[in-house]
Order: C-alpha cells, then sequence, then structure tokens
C-alpha cells in the first residue's frame, strides 16, 4: 500500500510547482512561502484531527520530537530556496535540479540505514545524474549572470530536501505519520513567518491580489495531500524506494507546465527527462 501512497505524492507535488509558479509571478518568494503554509498548517492538522492521532501527541519521546523540529527547519529552507528559485527561472529547469536530492538521499539513506545500494540503484543514481545536467538549460550568450541565480537556490533545495527526507524517517519511527506531518509543519509554518518579519516584508502580504492568492492556496492544499502521501509511504517503505518514486513527480510537473504555463522542452532536456525517468524506474526493480 506504500507505494500508492508515494505515487500519489508524486502526482500532488508535480501539480504543487505548477500552482506556485503560478502564484509566484509577481509576489515576493518569502511572503508566498509563508502564506501557502497556513494552508498546508491547516490541512495536516484537520487529517490529524480526522485519522484520530491526537491522543499521540502527549506521549511523543524527546529524540523523536527533536528529529521532528529539524527535519521541519530543513523543509523551511528547502522551500524558501525552491520557490525564489521558481521565481527566477522555468519550472522545467528548477524542479529536476531539486530532484537531485534522490541521489544524495540514498547515500545519506545507506549510511544511516544500511539501506542496500544494488547495481540497479547504481545505475539509476548515475542516469538521473545525466538527466538533471541535461535539463539544465545554458542561458543564452546575451543573459546576464545574475539569471543563474536560480540554479544555486534549486541546489540548495535539493541539498535541504535531502536532509528533509533522512530526519523525517527518523522522526516518524512509531508516531503516527499524519501528526509527524502536521508537527513538522508547525515549525515550518513558524520559520517561514519568522523569515518574513526578519526582511521586513510583511507589509506585502497585502499586496496579493486576487488571482495570486487563489493559487497560492491551492498550491498548498497539493502540497499537504503530497506530505501526507509521502510520509505515509516513508513510514511504511524504504527511503530509498519511496524517494525515488516521489520524484518521479517531475513527469507530473512537465506535462501541467505544458498545458498551464506552456513551457516546452528542448530536445535535449526531452533526452534528459527520459534518463531521469529511467533512472528513477532504474532504482525500483
Amino acid at each position: 500500500m506504500w507505494v500508492v501512497f508515494a505515487f500519489g505524492s508524486a502526482l500532488f507535488a508535480g501539480m504543487t510547482a505548477v500552482l506556485a509558479k503560478c502564484g509566484i509571478e509577481k509576489a515576493d518568494s518569502t511572503v508566498v512561502t509563508a502564506v501557502r503554509t497556513i494552508v498546508v498548517f491547516i490541512f495536516s492538522w484537520l487529517m490529524v484531527l480526522v485519522t484520530g492521532g491526537g491522543p499521540q501527541l502527549g506521549s511523543i519521546e524527546g529524540g523523536t520530537l527533536l528529529f521532528l523540529i529539524l527535519s521541519g527547519l530543513a523543509t523551511g529552507a528547502s522551500w524558501l530556496c525552491y520557490y525564489r528559485a521558481l521565481q527566477l527561472g522555468d519550472v522545467n529547469k528548477v524542479a529536476p535540479v531539486d530532484k537531485s536530492s534522490t541521489v544524495l538521499t540514498m547515500l545519506l539513506a545507506f549510511l544511516f540505514f544500511q539501506e542496500e545500494i544494488s547495481p540497479f540503484k547504481l545505475c539509476g543514481m548515475a542516469l538521473i545524474a545525466v538527466g538533471v545536467f541535461l535539463m539544465i538549460e545554458k542561458e543564452e550568450p546575451s543573459a546576464g549572470p545574475k539569471d543563474r541565480r536560480w540554479l544555486v537556490y534549486a541546489a540548495g533545495s535539493a541539498v535541504f530536501a535531502s536532509l528533509t527526507s533522512i530526519l523525517g524517517k527518523l522522526g516518524i519511527s512509531g508516531l503516527d505519520s499524519n501528526l509527524g506531518t502536521a508537527i513538522r509543519t508547525g515549525v515550518v509554518l513558524a520559520m517561514a513567518w519568522l523569515m518574513v518579519f526578519v526582511t521586513g516584508k510583511g507589509r506585502r502580504v497585502k499586496e496579493l491580489a486576487g488571482k495570486e492568492l487563489l493559487f497560492i492556496c491551492l498550491s498548498g492544499l497539493a502540497t499537504g495531500a503530497s506530505w501526507l502521501c509521502y510520509y505515509r509511504a516513508l513510514q511504511e517503505g524504504p527511503a530509498s524506494v519511496v524517494v525515488p518514486i516521489d520524484k518521479l513527480s517531475v513527469l507530473a510537473m512537465v506535462a501541467f507546465s505544458r498545458v498551464v504555463l506552456h513551457e516546452r522542452l528542448s530536445k535535449k532536456s526531452a533526452v534528459g527527462l527520459a534518463a531521469l525517468t529511467a533512472g528513477t524506474l532504474a532504482m525500483l526493480l
């Protein structure tokens, strides 16, 4: 059953990127992250109430809570980087770099959980690395150096996302996955709004237009659904398999970005997408 949840996570994650891009064109990325986290926070705690996971709240051990908090901080940092990258670059460029966190996650899972890295997984890791490289389009010669900033933020997002997976795996051991997700979301919410006020962007919340706010909220709902599926899968299945399935969200992202944002893949990027997908599937064998 965890496989179904893993694929559900991928589908909703693909929707998240495109919906966020629609709502982030003019708005500040930090403000957008903070506002959409409110939606995810409400959604996640509603699921805790519906599934009856609340009673476990008082029995959470200190070590588990620590890892959940650390996982939430890593998630917050990943989100801040990711949505800044989306604001600066195309979805078709940013998302593949973010998905490269698969390789780092597998290495960390091997170190911390002794999860096996089989020949198929090694081959898959190589294909993912090649696919990401091919999907990073070169800028035009006339483009300024600042146009590549999206790559730095996307890489930061990938690193923090890897830490999120490992810390999350440690934090939800023996804990209801919905409750773990809700606690982590609370940490992200506090971190995101702290960043808004520390950077003096609180007044920009009022500048969000109706259409932008709608897409931001929809993005938050998609994220909440993706998280609930992801951490349920992570609780029952191995991180080295759950994470690669989740990264198949790049396929949904490409499809949605083509329909909604009219972004096209070049032949090179299409080959890269094929390699990234083949690498992900190879790790499932």
